[in-house]
């Protein structure tokens, strides 16, 4: 297992395959971190109930912007540019959870709880890892970026447990859930990816897929029974199956 820890100057000094799986993480990451904003910003920013959740959905929208900025940046650094992602069209996002729309508030908070989460996961995946300008930007050096995700996560699970205090709420964030649950569950990739071990080898990353997969129905279980909702089916003909 590699054991390095590399700076922007050393990239073209490595081999082509550390150089091909870090700009591509760096690419589906900085597209991650725009698709967000693609989803909610024209329906919720100026649609929410009252001044405050506009004001969230936006400073959301604001943040999500920020961390696409900060891994663009990174890419810019080795030659590369994620700037065509801010333009493309829905429809040709890198991963299926930005593809589609948003139409309920119930999908705006539930987005939040389930699949800002998975985000969550994904960039923890990078702390300490073998690139440091990337491992810079997560703790223990910069707390920033991971921090505002952790909050996107606990905004939508409270507007979430908001919606199911009543049953028309909890039945609309059960839809929201069916949906984006089993999304959330494609997001971390196949189980039997080759990339996966790879990413690991170089030290890009700490867990398989299906590691991380099976950590975040631990956590995430239990929070949709809290809230009293029936648990979606995760087997339900996904991709990583």
């Amino acid at each position: 297992m590699f054991t390095d820890k590399i700076e922007a100057r050393d990239f073209a000094k490595m081999p082509k395959e550390y150089q091909d799986l870090l700009v591509r993480v760096l690419r589906i990451q900085a597209d991650c971190e725009i698709g967000g904003p693609h989803l909610y910003v024209n329906k919720w920013m100026l649609a929410a109930s009252n001044a405050d959740e506009q004001w969230k959905v936006a400073k959301t929208a604001m943040e999500e912007i920020d961390h696409f900025r900060k891994i663009n940046r990174l890419l810019q650094e080795l030659g590369y540019d994620a700037s065509d992602r801010l333009f493309v069209p829905k429809s040709e996002r890198y991963v299926d959870a930005f593809r589609g729309d948003m139409p309920s508030w119930a999908d705006w908070a539930v987005f939040g709880f389930l699949i800002d989460r998975v985000g969550q996961y994904q960039l923890d995946e990078f702390v300490n890892c073998s690139y440091l300008p990337l491992a810079r930007q997560l703790p223990p050096y910069d707390t920033q970026i991971l921090e505002e995700e952790k909050g996107h996560v606990q905004y939508g699970l409270l507007k979430a447990a908001e919606l199911c205090r009543t049953e028309q709420g909890r039945d609309q964030v059960q839809s929201a859930a069916n949906k984006w649950f089993i999304i959330g569950l494609d997001m971390f990739g196949k189980s039997d990816s080759w990339r996966d071990e790879k990413y690991i080898e170089w030290g890009l990353k700490r867990r398989t897929n299906a590691e991380t997969r099976a950590q975040y129905l631990a956590e995430v279980q239990p929070l949709l029974i809290k809230l009293g909702l029936s648990l979606p089916d995760p087997t339900a003909g996904r991709k990583f199956l």
